[in-house]
């Protein structure tokens, strides 16, 4: 599997996505500050994987702490996880991840006579348990998944959903995967996802990795192909999906979810289990994040616009529930009324 991520004995190593697919080079952090960098400057991007980044991320601040005793690692490991929350508001698998690890840590804590070294111990092994998690989780969800694919033909993918966004395997991109390995003829078309390219670069870049006949669109191609029946299903990954079923993913897949219903096209998420915010009612309350204008000024560090002309570049927009025609996770498929099944299946494992 393509390594999107590695806890080491010298720090966590990322495999630089801001280079891809040219370049296939690595960055390794050696402090909670620096995997915080990571995240923000998308290094590593992806819900799944960002998730996974910020548990290595407080076990790399608490493994190298010089706190002595368990009250003065409380404070500093409070700061840790404050500063990666604060690295990206949208993607839900984010706040799971450290909310998981400040669990974990009251939990030992609260155990008389818990020395710092016992918790250093304990916070590792439990990042490097969610890295296996997630990879088992992708591999589950994509065999759940697979039937829902064509015999053949295209399926159009928006962003990078794949190996690259996990810990390996992929959400959307499994689910193609699983679907090829079980005999599957499918041809992928990979929406660019303007301004980051994530399709272009990412997507494609794995795809031919993996041998998986790969095309590349630009993003308002999408409807003519549809129009003249190249397209026999969308699936795309998602940052955060709210208890009523509504989606936030990369910004663009609400327009290809409303032109898959136009068609008569099915439009599948796929997405593991900690993407799930049943705390969020709807779409409407999921915040979105606004990135840095150069995104779209900007190219390989040329400029592509006027100088002073007004930018606006969210992240991810919202797609509604109505234009999804089924969530695939690891605890299994879910459909309309997405309140019911999503509910059905919270205490459910896969």
């Amino acid at each position: 599997m393509i390594p999107t991520l590695e806890w080491t004995s010298e720090g966590v190593r990322f495999l630089d996505q801001t280079r891809l697919p040219l370049e296939e080079t690595y960055v390794l952090a050696t402090t909670y500050e620096q995997v915080a960098d990571v995240i923000v400057t998308m290094v590593v991007r992806g819900a799944p994987a960002i998730g996974v980044s910020a548990a290595m991320g407080v076990a790399l601040g608490v493994e190298r702490s010089k706190a002595a005793t368990v009250e003065a690692l409380e404070p500093e490991f409070q700061e840790i996880c404050r500063k990666l929350a604060g690295t990206r508001p949208t993607a839900v698998n984010l706040f799971w991840a450290i909310r998981r690890m400040e669990d974990l840590f009251a939990a030992l804590k609260a155990k008389p006579g818990i020395t710092v070294e016992a918790i250093r111990e304990a916070i590792t092994a439990e990042a490097v348990k969610m890295y296996d998690e997630d990879i088992e989780a992708c591999k589950t969800l994509g065999a759940h998944g697979a039937d829902l694919m064509p015999q053949e033909g295209g399926v159009l993918t928006h962003c990078n959903a794949g190996a690259l966004a996990t810990c390996g395997y992929g959400t959307a991109l499994g689910v193609i995967r699983a679907a090829v390995e079980q005999g599957s003829k499918l041809e992928v078309y990979a929406d660019e996802t303007r301004p980051f390219l994530q399709g272009a670069r990412l997507t494609a870049w794995e795809l031919m990795h993996d041998g998986i006949p790969t095309t590349v669109l630009c993003d308002n191609m999408a409807a003519s192909l549809m129009r003249h029946g190249k397209i026999k299903a969308v699936v795309v990954g998602a940052d955060r999906i709210a208890a009523n079923g509504d989606v936030a993913n990369k910004i663009g897949t609400y327009g290809v979810a409303v032109l898959a219903k136009e068609h008569g096209i099915p439009f599948y998420v796929a997405a593991p289990w900690s993407t799930i915010d049943l705390e969020t009612v709807h779409g409407d309350d999921i915040p979105i994040e606004e990135r840095a204008a150069v995104e779209v000024t900007h190219h390989a560090g040329k400029q592509l616009t006027p100088h002073n002309v007004g930018i606006v570049n969210p992240a991810f927009d919202v797609t509604p529930a109505k234009y999804v025609t089924a969530i695939i996770t690891e605890r299994g498929v879910l459909r309309a009324p997405y309140e019911e099944s999503l509910a059905g299946l919270e205490t459910v494992k896969a």
